[in-house]
């Protein structure tokens, strides 16, 4: 069994979704995480998804994209909105200063506030980090000061600084079909580096669908290929890296029973 641990199945709907989570349980992907990027009516449909297929499991957060639309949630309303059996993360959430959708400010403000989120909850923070390596290890080590917090890097296209300070911190690092691109060099040496017991695969479908499968839609499905080039990079059988990437997984996102 293999995981993908983020994915965005409210992109796909009615029995296209359907298809998509049966093809993935065909391709030997055990479990999905459907990511949340709002709250409110955001949150009500990935734990909706949730809900409906047994296999898949939900976070709730504010994407960094979405963190200037109206006020900063509080740590107490992110709290809310996880209160579900199949909620297993906060986020996600985090900083992105390539498209700079929302004030910074405001970025980092409901970085911090998820992140108090999950350390009261014990829940992981799924982080997204896009351009913002000294920004986002700044608050990681500020606020790891204040009391320990669960955590993981998705989509891992950062420096190796930012990495090392994660796994310093206890966190843990998640790659895409980002790793299997051509000319992704720097991410596979990260992917080299980082502690065996902190590894995590992904799609981030319905984006950066992994070679052989490059301009499709990605789906939960095509996170095998990225699997394969991981266990390509470690040194590892897809098997072997499937067990420990899985074993990762549960060890974090401890409340995802399935």
């Amino acid at each position: 069994m293999i995981v993908d641990s983020h994915c965005h199945l409210d992109h796909f709907q009615g029995a296209e979704q359907e298809d998509v989570v049966a093809r993935a349980k065909a391709a030997g992907v055990g479990i999905m995480v459907t990511i949340g990027t709002r709250i409110g009516p955001g949150a009500a449909t990935v734990r909706e998804i949730a809900d409906r297929y047994e296999n898949v499991f939900a976070t709730v957060g504010i994407h960094p994209h979405n963190a200037g639309e109206g006020d900063v949630p509080s740590v107490e309303t992110l709290l809310a909105e996880a209160d579900h059996p199949k909620v297993v993360g906060i986020g996600e959430s985090g900083l992105d200063y390539f498209y700079d959708k929302a004030p910074r400010p405001a970025q980092q403000e409901g970085f911090r506030r998820h992140i108090g989120a999950a350390r009261k909850s014990g829940l992981p923070l799924v982080i997204h980090a896009r351009d913002a390596d000294a920004d986002i290890a700044a608050i990681l080590e500020d606020e790891d000061a204040r009391g320990k917090f669960p955590f993981l890097l998705h989509c891992f296209s950062s420096g190796a600084d930012l990495a090392r300070t994660a796994v310093r911190l206890g966190g843990y690092v998640s790659f895409s079909g980002m790793l299997t691109f051509p000319k992704s060099d720097a991410i596979r040496a990260v992917a080299a580096e980082v502690p065996a017991d902190r590894l995590l695969v992904e799609t981030d479908s319905p984006y950066l669908a992994p070679v052989p499968l490059r301009g499709k839609r990605c789906e939960p499905a095509y996170v095998v290929h990225t699997a394969a080039r991981l266990a390509e990079v470690r040194g590892l059988s897809l098997s072997a890296l499937a067990d420990l990437t899985t074993g990762n997984f549960r060890r974090l996102f401890n409340r995802a029973k399935a």
